[in-house]
């Protein structure tokens, strides 16, 4: 495993890395004891960066991370997490205040068996007023940073044009980091435009979704999946030809994503041992550029459309 250097950060992270929403449930319902063997076979695989969110399973994925990290020395891994989207009793809520910040820190903290977060983000600010997001909850994020419970921050989102408004509008350093997801993967590579502006402002860029939220997969997506009719019928055409060649969608899908240098990581979510293992060995070898040309060419009528958040 080789690692990239997170922005001006002093974390280094694994290509491919984990992404914890699965361990609350979000796709499918899990065992969370496979759940946990899934966080110990990506660590033992050399995967150091692990992003999770109290909103995956409202509150699940990060139970059942911390379970699977009391058992793992603290130096392995690098534990990212995020503020702002919550939800109790399959009820959303979201809450962008400073006050519910610092008490969201605290709970992650104890659910997650840690006494710091390596990352500490603002969750898709589409959702917030960014006002409110620029003058209240990242002074928030920095004062704990200064109380020496987070290292770093950073903001996510869906709109790449919410990333660029924020960034537009706070000084030269503020945040370390911004998290993107679904724009950079086989029928959105929106994300590769907007790289060097983010190196610019010394702001590690974190890839989210190769998959696109299970759109680019043998089964399809879930039901709540919000792409157009249009986009989904696409997608099961690519998906057909790359079976009809003996190579899973989902195989090419992750190798593209990782092979863009200016991306630092690009976060993929299991919750079963052997698809992380299986994830992890096709992310160490390039795709096939001629299925990539073959699946791009299928998807060009789609390339790029995007969908609303919810």
């Amino acid at each position: 495993m080789h690692y990239r250097q997170v922005g001006r950060t002093d974390m280094h992270v694994s290509p491919l890395s984990l992404g914890a929403s699965a361990l609350g449930g979000v796709f499918e319902d899990i065992d969370p004891a496979q759940g946990i063997r899934t966080v110990h076979e990506a660590v033992a695989q050399g995967v150091n960066f692990i992003d999770v969110a109290p909103y995956y399973g409202f509150t699940k994925a990060e139970a059942v991370l911390g379970q699977a990290l009391r058992t793992l020395p603290r130096p392995q891994y690098l534990l990212s997490t995020k503020v702002g989207r919550y939800g109790h009793n399959g009820v959303k809520t979201w809450d962008y205040s400073a006050a519910r910040v610092a008490q969201s820190v605290d709970e992650s903290l104890t659910r997650l068996h840690t006494d710091y977060l390596d990352l500490l983000s603002v969750h898709d600010v589409e959702f917030a007023d960014l006002e409110q997001v620029i003058h209240e909850t990242i002074p928030a994020l920095h004062a704990l940073k200064a109380a020496g419970k987070v290292r770093y921050i950073g903001i996510t989102g869906l709109p790449l044009a919410k990333l660029h408004y924020i960034l537009d509008r706070v000084p030269a350093g503020t945040l370390d980091t911004v998290l993107s997801f679904c724009h950079y993967c086989l029928n959105d590579d929106a994300l590769a435009e907007h790289v060097a502006y983010f190196e610019e402002r010394g702001v590690g860029v974190i890839n989210a979704a190769p998959l696109a939220m299970g759109l680019l997969s043998a089964q399809g997506p879930p039901a709540w999946h919000p792409a157009s009719a249009a986009l989904k019928k696409h997608a099961r055409r690519a998906a057909a030809h790359c079976a009809s060649q003996g190579y899973p969608i989902e195989q090419l899908a992750i190798q593209f994503a990782v092979s863009h240098l200016g991306l630092a990581t690009t976060l993929v979510s299991a919750a079963c041992p052997r698809l992380m293992r299986q994830n992890i060995e096709w992310a160490a070898t390039p795709p096939d550029p001629d299925l990539l040309r073959e699946v791009r060419a299928l998807l060009h009528p789609v390339l790029g459309e995007t969908w609303d958040n919810s």
